[in-house]
This record gives structure tokens, C-alpha cells and sequence, in this order.
């Protein structure tokens, strides 16, 4: 038998190389798509009750937005942790990266979206877009074989400039249309169920910062909304 020494130390090496994983692989090179907050980090809840369902939320900065509301509205039916991340589809992310966060559960809902950070040219090869997104899922799948997983689309992408005078953005905001078509399809196949958060966010370009990307607090309040009441559906059976 393992002594508790050696597991503690077997879990210190394990959040070692997590770590050492994430910080060589967690940068994001265009400087137009930034953290917009604390970083790209994993946040944690501190588990007191091993019986409370716990819940994963993955996503880009659009997560930082609302992540927070939606802690607080599960606050005492679940713990909430939240991964932020810079990363689009790749091996990597499935094979290492993915299945290091999933080590941390076990989860019983895993909330994610993956998409502002794959639009640049030569980021996702040509061809790979799908099967990557269904490795994805079925990296997830096979960390957590009975968790409850959710899709969120990707938001819209604006021009730059102020609120009452924005547009889409023609170029980046086509290929978060065709990529966001492209994972529900997957999704379909996969039978997991989708939160359209572009469908939300495309009749509020108003609600939009300016900077292209990021939102403005009401818009991430409808995201957050959203979400809650979507893992709050997919946890009924635990609480």
C-alpha cells in the first residue's frame, strides 16, 4: 500500500508537471486576444463536502466575463471550477492538456467553448476542424465517462470602436460563423447539448466593448444566465 507520504508527494509531482504543462503551452501570441483579466488560470473551489456535485466551466476571456455569477448562483448545489484558457483545437490540447484540467475533478457537468483563438490562418489545419472538436468531447468523455457535458458557441467578433457604432467584423467574424457551424455539427453527432451563445450576442452589438472581442457587463450577464440555468438543468439528478 501506498503510504500518505507518498501520495502526497505522487500529487505534488502530478501538479508539477500540470503546471509546468500549462505555463510553457498557456500564451497567446496575438496580442489582440488577451486574458482580459486575472490571466489564463485554472481557479479551484475549495471542496468541504465530497457528496455536492462539482462543475467545470472552460472557456476563453468571454469566461471571465461570467464566471463569477455563475458560482455564485450555484453557491451551496455545487462547486464551481473555472478553466481559462488561450487554446484552439490541437492533438495537444486533447491528449495532455485537456485530460491534466479534467485530473482535478472528478466533474459531474463540464461547460465549454473553444473557438476565438483558432480563426488566425494555419492555427487549425484545413480538414482537422471536426475531428479535432470530436476529440475534444471524446477526451472529456473518457476522463469522466458518466459527466454531463455542455457546448457553448463562440460570440460574435465586432469592428473596433464605439458601442452605438459597431458592426460585425467581415473577416474573423466569418470564420467564427463557419466554426461555430462546424462544432454544432459535431455536437449533433455527439448528442451534447448547446448553449448558441453567438445566437444570444448577434442582436446586441450595442452591448459590445468595442475592442472586437470582449463584452460589456449586461451581455455577460445574459451569457451567465444562460449557463446557469443550463448546468443547473444537467445537475438535477445530483441534487
Amino acid at each position: 500500500m501506498t503510504n500518505p507520504i507518498e501520495k502526497v508527494l505522487s500529487r505534488f509531482l502530478w501538479a508539477f508537471l500540470v503546471f509546468a504543462s500549462l505555463s510553457a503551452c498557456g500564451q497567446e501570441p496575438d496580442k489582440r486576444l488577451h486574458a482580459d483579466g486575472k490571466g489564463w488560470r485554472i481557479e479551484q473551489a475549495v471542496v468541504i463536502d465530497k457528496k455536492r456535485p462539482r462543475v467545470l466551466l472552460v472557456g476563453d476571456s468571454i469566461l471571465n466575463g461570467y464566471k463569477n455569477q455563475v458560482i455564485k448562483a450555484l453557491e451551496g448545489k455545487a462547486y464551481v471550477d473555472a478553466w481559462v484558457n488561450p487554446y484552439h483545437q490541437s492533438e495537444h490540447l486533447n491528449d495532455v492538456l485537456l485530460p491534466a484540467i479534467l485530473a482535478n475533478g472528478p466533474y459531474d457537468v463540464v461547460h465549454f467553448n473553444i473557438g476565438l483563438h483558432g480563426w488566425q490562418e494555419g492555427r487549425i489545419k484545413d480538414g482537422t476542424f471536426e475531428p479535432l472538436t470530436k476529440g475534444y468531447v471524446q477526451a472529456i468523455r473518457k476522463a469522466l465517462p458518466k459527466v454531463r457535458i455542455l457546448w457553448a458557441s463562440s460570440t460574435p467578433v465586432t469592428t473596433k470602436g464605439k458601442p452605438a457604432k459597431l458592426k460585425l467584423e467581415p473577416e474573423i467574424n466569418s470564420v467564427i460563423v463557419e466554426h461555430n457551424r462546424l462544432a454544432a455539427r459535431v455536437m449533433v453527432e455527439m448528442k451534447v447539448p448547446v448553449n448558441d451563445f453567438y445566437a444570444l450576442l448577434v442582436d446586441k452589438l450595442n452591448l459590445a466593448r468595442g475592442d472586437r472581442f470582449h463584452w460589456t457587463g449586461p451581455a455577460y450577464k445574459l451569457l451567465g444566465k444562460k449557463v446557469t440555468e443550463s448546468v443547473a438543468h444537467e445537475l438535477k439528478p445530483h441534487l
